[in-house]
Order: structure tokens, then sequence, then C-alpha cells
């Protein structure tokens, strides 16, 4: 499936169009919007409401007040998201309390990125935060090639981020919590037809611009309804290229991004007790380069300037998502059944630089007597990694809940069990060619494949000028049955219990050939099963002290699966591993675990007019999952070592009047390895990589009338986050990351249906380096994006 941005457009054309049209035919069947809703395309006349909005989450798979919901969580709403202009993940990290993203081991950029919560981070094994659409999961095992999904923010109801572990009712790989993104459902009563359109620039960049559009239509009145929405974007890069050598530029904006979302859902109401609702989503993301500089030349060592690269070789990517699904929801009058059924399929095909980590290091294997101006020349030859990284994952879930808490029920117990399956696919291929390589060495009379001319040669070794080509399938299946019950002994105190009983197999098949495979021709590494077998348990207490105060206990096991390695050839990296104590890389690696104990409390005052969350935790977390790097370009996973981590949230909404709106959220975390990790070359007491010891968000927004039907708003976001560090290694130029702040404006006019808003992210222009990861043995610098301003149009139809 192929979406290009010029079907994309007349798609959007084709929307509004009929929007229009099926919008003024059904204008009576629209429903008047509710007084206080804080919409963007609500009517300035509607009144303003002088309390905090309550918030509907299925955080715990039912429908509840969040307030009520016994855990750590935030909620951001469709709205917020809109109004905030959070376009990603990395945003998200910004504003909600002990979330954090960061590179994978291949660096930064779409695609690429890890998610962590609470200081449970590792780019090595499965992943730590389960992510999910609606009910699908998304969640794979990090590899060096691929990072977490990043689903656009499009058409979004709300996100949940649920922090610390969910392995009862979310699986593995949720050990340090789990965030989901709720898309808007078909509405079966009104017809809603919306759009939005902006522009915007980037300092060091060029002009961006988005449009969308979104339509809901009721087939059936009460019955069927459709809803399907469409966006493009173009964000216009800010990175310039140079020559290595003489530093003048090559070409600007490389990481230039283009993005095709769509989404389309149909809900049918079969009856009054049976919901069929069958829904897809598909996104492209194509980019120029990734959103790195080079604080050096490459070849000459000279200073870069920032925002410029001197690679030789460009790294652009192409990410596609796609995740049918059917949910089906059926009452059975005591309890409802749900099943959702869904296959989610990721490709992300990129290419990388490889010629510090091939062309420079072949060059440094030349037998002694080599000609010098083949080792010069070899060393800056450019060379091409290409990654096509393919993920298909079916699954299916069962379940069935009773029906909500009533005091005057027969039982004072409610209840959720359930099944899950799922079958996972991952394949890699990895193919690494230096063109030219054998051409250049005829050149001097020489042949690369002569153990004479360059050490550990073979025939074969260079086959097509590839260095390196790889195939990896990786195969995950997963069985479990999980159930939460609780028992209320009065409607303010209640006790819950819950259990996930999983059984998993594992499995790794590998074709390699070449000279970084050490083998002639193709070799096979066969398949082998590695079965896990866990239980996830959980227990809280939760106690509404009075109506508006809530406080809550809870204790929960978070788990991640093992997996299996790739084999590394001993005429390589055989030296490396007997320095060890090694005689071979380990063919596998095992789970880690962790137990989690959190207090928190849920409160309003003032008419609920202020909402106070608040909650700490202290978390241990044993065996973990780590990456071991060899100097020999290989690395392995293994398990080594304890961490532990524990901290505070908090999250304060104020509206001191019916105008004015202040947000404060703040995070503070301490997690710290509590023995010797032999593995990552790390002291006991030294800080997890990858978590900020704190990150804090201070929001307020104003509205005010202008006439009878216009109003006016102003909103301004200030975000800090504190200093981390980026791996173990004291030495590495990413060790100490530092404590950056950006804010983030918009003031704009609602008209009606219609907004019109002038926004800046990053209004100061802070361009701070925030990590500096070594990718292929060369050192790269991450900036924030730079200062951007724009104007935004959206409404309804």
């Amino acid at each position: 499936m192929k979406i290009q941005r010029t079907r994309l457009q007349l798609a959007i054309a084709t929307l509004f169009t009929t929007g229009a049209t099926l919008g003024a035919s059904a204008w009576a069947q629209q429903e008047a919007p509710t007084a206080g809703t804080e919409n963007a395309a609500t009517p300035a006349k509607a009144a303003r409401s002088e309390q905090i909005q309550t918030i509907q989450v299925t955080a715990q798979k039912r429908k509840e007040d969040a307030s009520k919901v016994p855990i750590s969580m935030s909620v951001v709403r469709g709205e917020d998201l809109a109004a905030q202009h959070i376009a990603g993940l990395e945003d998200i990290t910004r504003n909600v309390p002990n979330i954090s993203f960061s590179g994978g081991t291949q660096g930064n950029g779409p695609g690429l990125s890890n998610i962590e919560m609470r200081g449970i981070a590792s780019s090595a094994g499965s992943g730590t935060v389960g992510i999910y659409m609606d009910d699908v999961s998304m969640t794979t095992r990090n590899l060096y090639s691929l990072g977490s999904p990043e689903p656009k923010f499009f058409d979004v109801d709300r996100i949940e981020v649920l922090r610390g572990p969910q392995g009862t009712l979310y699986g593995a790989s949720s050990m340090g919590g789990t965030l989901k993104v709720l898309l808007n459902q078909p509405d079966l009563k009104k017809m809603d037809n919306s759009a939005m359109a902006e522009v915007s620039s980037t300092s060091h960049g060029g002009i961006n611009h988005s449009v969308n559009a979104v339509l809901n239509v009721p087939l059936v009145a009460n019955e069927m309804a459709l809803r399907v929405g469409v966006q493009s974007t173009h964000v216009s890069g800010y990175i310039t290229q140079v020559d290595p050598d003489t530093l003048a530029t090559v070409r600007r904006r490389t990481n230039s991004e283009d993005d095709a979302v769509l989404r389309m859902a149909l809900k049918w109401a079969v009856n009054r007790d049976l919901t069929v609702t069958p829904a897809l989503f598909y996104q492209e993301v194509k980019t120029g380069d990734l959103p790195t500089e080079y604080p050096v030349s490459q070849t000459t060592g000279a200073a870069l300037q920032p925002y410029q690269v001197s690679k030789p070789v460009l790294e652009p990517g192409k990410d596609k998502l796609f995740t049918p699904s059917l949910t089906i929801n059926y009452d059975l009058g005591k309890a409802d059944l749900v099943s959702v059924t869904s296959f989610y399929q990721r490709d992300f095909n990129r290419t990388q630089d490889g010629t510090q980590a091939n062309s420079a290091y072949l060059a440094t294997l030349l037998q002694p007597g080599a000609p010098a101006g083949l080792a010069s020349t070899l060393a800056v030859t450019p060379a091409y990694v290409y990654l096509n990284n393919q993920v298909r994952q079916f699954s299916q879930e069962f379940r069935l809940a009773s029906k909500g808490y009533d005091a005057k029920a027969p039982t004072p117990v409610t209840w959720l069990a359930g099944a899950y399956f799922s079958n996972l696919h991952t394949t890699v291929n990895d193919n690494e060619p230096v063109p030219g390589m054998n051409a250049l060495f005829a050149k001097y009379g020489l042949n690369a494949e002569d153990p004479a001319v360059m050490s550990g040669t073979f025939p074969g070794a260079f086959s097509n000028d590839s260095a390196y080509f790889t195939a990896r399938h990786y195969r995950t299946t997963q069985k479990a049955a999980f159930g939460e019950a609780s028992y209320h002994f009065s409607p303010d105190l209640r006790v819950t219990a819950g259990l996930r009983d999983l059984y998993a197999t594992d499995s790794l098949a590998r074709e390699a050939s070449n000279y970084f495979a050490a083998m002639p021709g193709m070799t096979i590494q066969q398949a082998h099963d590695e079965s896990t077998h866990a239980v996830t348990p959980k227990f809280a207490v939760s106690w509404n002290v009075d109506p508006t105060d809530m406080l809550y206990f809870n204790a929960a096991k978070g788990f991640r699966l093992g997996g299996q390695n790739r084999d590394i050839p001993l005429s390589i990296c055989g030296a490396e591993l007997n320095s060890l104590g090694l005689a071979k890389a380990p063919a596998s690696f095992g789970s880690d675990s962790l137990w989690s104990y959190e207090v928190g409390n849920k409160s309003r005052f003032l008419n609920n007019r202020l909402a106070i969350n608040a909650a700490a935790y202290y978390i241990d977390w044993k065996n973990i999952q780590v990456d071991r790097a060899l100097s020999c370009t290989f690395d392995y996973e293994t398990n080594a070592g304890k961490a532990r981590s524990t901290g505070v949230e908090l999250e304060v909404k104020a509206k001191p009047t019916p105008d004015l709106t202040i947000d404060l959220a703040a995070g503070y975390t301490n997690a710290y390895l509590v023995d010797a990790n032999e593995a990552l070359g790390s002291l006991a007491g030294q800080k997890v990589p990858g978590a900020p010891k704190f990150n804090a968000t201070l929001g307020g927004e104003y509205r005010y009338t202008i006439t009878g039907t216009t109003d006016g708003f102003a909103r301004l976001t200030a975000h800090w986050t504190g200093s981390s560090y980026g791996t173990a290694h004291i030495g590495d130029s990413d060790y100490q990351r530092p404590a950056y702040a950006t804010v983030d404006a918009s003031v704009g006019v609602n008209f009606e249906k219609w907004q019109v808003s002038l926004f800046a992210k990053n209004v100061a222009n802070n361009n701070k380096v925030i990590q500096r990861p070594n990718v292929q043995f060369f050192q790269e610098a991450y900036r924030l994006v730079p200062r951007t301003i724009g104007l935004n149009v959206s409404g309804s139809l």
C-alpha cells in the first residue's frame, strides 16, 4: 500500500467537498456542543466551565474516571495535543512526569529512539514500555536498527501514560509502564467534518506545512457510522551536509521529513447489545537523513558549525506502519465480552553510513607492505549499510468483565478475565557494500580476497563488493491467561488482586556471508526454541477518604522475555571473547524482572477547581538485559547486575477562574546500579543510562471574550528536563547529558467553529546539544529542534 502526497491532497479535497455536502443535508441531526468542553472547534459563545473536566479512561481495560484509577497515570486529551502542537512521542516525554526518550545504538531519528519510564531503560532485549494504539500492541524487541514505533498523533481522543509495571493486563515488556494512543471512534449520531491546515518556518531550515481532514458520517442513524481521516505533512529539516575535506556546502536541509497518515473505522451497532468495529491505521514516514550533526569532519578533524554533518553517505529512511483490527463488544447483561483481533505490520528500510565501520576499519587490516595510497583511499571510500526491517504480528485477545461496582448489587466483587495470543515475526536484512572496493584493489594489482594483502580475508569475502550480508529471522509466540478481581468492603474501600500466567517461545534463524561473517558462501544458524514461563502478579488497595480524595497502594511485578543472539565469527572476535572468559558468544540471554511498590493519592479541592495527583515508588530490578559491545564491531546481549529506582510524580491542575487554567507536572527519578555490572563495565552506584533525574512542565492558558461569538486565548508552556547519563562508560562522550529547558507559546482566536492561532516552539531558540552518541565509531551530536514559528487554522465544516 503506497500513498503519494498528491493522492493525499486529492483525498483531502474530496473529503472537504463530501463533508460540506453531507454536512448541509445532515445539519439538523447534529447535536449542540456541550457547554464547558474546551475543544478548539467549540463556538465561543458556549459558557466556559468553572470546574476541571473529568476524563474517562480505559487504563484497566474498563471505562473509569481517571481520578478513581489506583495507579500513577497521565492523560493528555486530543484537543490538548493540538493546542500545544504535540506531534509525537518525543514531545510527550517533555510534558509527562518520569517518561523519557533516548537514541538507540544507531543514533537519534524517527523510528530509532527508545521510550523509557521511571528509569527502567534498556536498549537491549525487549522493549521496557508497552506501546499500544487502541487495543493493538506495537511493542517489539529492541534492535540496533529499529527503535520504538512512533505513530503520529492524528485524530486522537486521548493518550494514556500508565507508569509502573502493567504486566497483569498488558503483558511482557510493560515493565516500566504502558503508553496508549486512543483514537477517536465513529459517532453513530451526528455528522462531524473537520479540517486543519498549518504552515511554519524553522530556524536554520525552511518552510514546513501540514494539512488534514476528518469525516464522520452516520450511514444508518444510530446504527452504523464511518470515520475517515487523512493527513499530509512536510518538515523542511535543518541539517546541512558539507564536504568532509573542504567543508563546502553540499546539501541543505538534509533531514527533511514527509509523512502520510490514513485511518478508517466503521462502527456497526448490530443491536443494542452487539457492536462490531473494524478499523485500520496506515502511516508512512520518509526521512532524508538523521537529525544529528558531527562536531568535527570525518576526514580532517576540522571543527564543524552547529547543524552541520560531513558524512559522505546520507542516511534516509522509510518507515511504514499498518494496523488493521476488528473489535467486537457484546453486552451479556451481567458482564461485557470484548474480542480484539489485530495485525501489526511495520517495514522500516533505511540506509546507514558505513564508511567508518567498514571502509576505515578494513583499511587498518591491510598487511604490512600494502601501498600507502591503497590504505588512505580505502579508508575514505563511501560505504553503505542497507537495513531492511520487517515486523509482522498477529494477536488475539478475549476478555470478559463484570459490570462496575454497585453498592446495591448482591455481590461486592468486580472482576475481569481474559486470554491472549500473539505470533510475532521480525526479520532484519543487513547488506553492507563498499562500492568499487574490488576495482580499487585491482588498480594496485592486488586482490582484496588474498590473505597476504588483507588480514582474515578469503575467496568470496567481498562478493559484489559487499563486506557483510545477513538475514536474521526472529519469531516469538505468546500465550497468556490473565485476570483481576476487586473486593469492595464498602463503596470507599476496595482491594484488588491480579495475575497473568504467560508461556512464550522465542527462536532465531540466520543466514550470513562475506568478510564479516568470516565464512565463504552462505552460512546458516539453525533456529532453536527457547521457552519461557512467567507469572506477573499485582496487588492494590484503594481508599476513598471522601468523594474527592483517594489514597492507594499497589505492588506489581514487571517482566521481559529473553531472546537469542546471532553467531559471532571467532576468526574476528575470538581473541576478545576469550579475554572475557568466553569460548564463543552466548547463544541466548534470559528474561529480567522487577518488583514495584507505589503509594499515591488523587484529590480534588475547591469545588473541583483544583486537582492534585501525587505518587512515590520504589523499584527493584534484577538480571538486567544489557548489550555488550565488542571492539571487533560485533555485540551480543546478556544479563548482568541489579538496579534500583526510586522517585516521585506530581501533577497539579488549577482553574482559579473560568478563563484561566494552570498545569504543573513534575517527576523525580533516582535510578542506579546496585552492584557492579561487568557487561557494561560499570560500578555499583552508577546511574542507569537514559533516565533524566527530573522533568517538569508548567503551563497556563487564558481565554477571554472578544464578542458574543468570538473569544481569544493565550498559552505559555515551559519544559525542564534534568541531567542524565547516556551510557555507563565513564569516558564516553555521551556519558553525561546536560539539563535543558524550552518554552512554547501560542495566541489565537475562535470564530464560531473555526480557530486561528499563531504559535512558536522553542521560543528562545535553545540550541543546546543534549546527546552525544558514538555511532559506527564516530561521535554525533543531537540538538534541540531550532525555533519554529507557524500559523494554524482548524475547525469544523
